[in-house]
């Protein structure tokens, strides 16, 4: 898995628009105290569910490996 050039920006952007699309959808309520790595498994899981994102499979999902699909993401909304 290469790193992308900006993906730390990449993964606020995701985090920031995945909250916004699962607020909007009326699947969660984020509260202050959740921790963003709670927030971005949320989200993936989400996004997966929705057909939005292919699936890791599950022997491969870790934080790195999903902040790194979720950057991919974010990256193709600016397109």
């Amino acid at each position: 898995m290469k790193k992308l050039e900006n993906e730390k920006e990449l993964v606020k952007k995701a985090l920031t628009v995945g909250m916004n699309y699962a607020e909007k959808r009326g699947a969660a309520k984020f509260e202050a105290t959740d921790s963003a790595n709670d927030r971005l498994l949320y989200i993936y899981r989400l996004l997966v569910h929705d057909k939005l994102l292919h699936p890791l499979p599950e022997d491969q999902v870790s934080q790195k490996s999903i902040r790194h699909k979720l950057a991919i993401w974010a990256s193709k909304l600016e397109s």
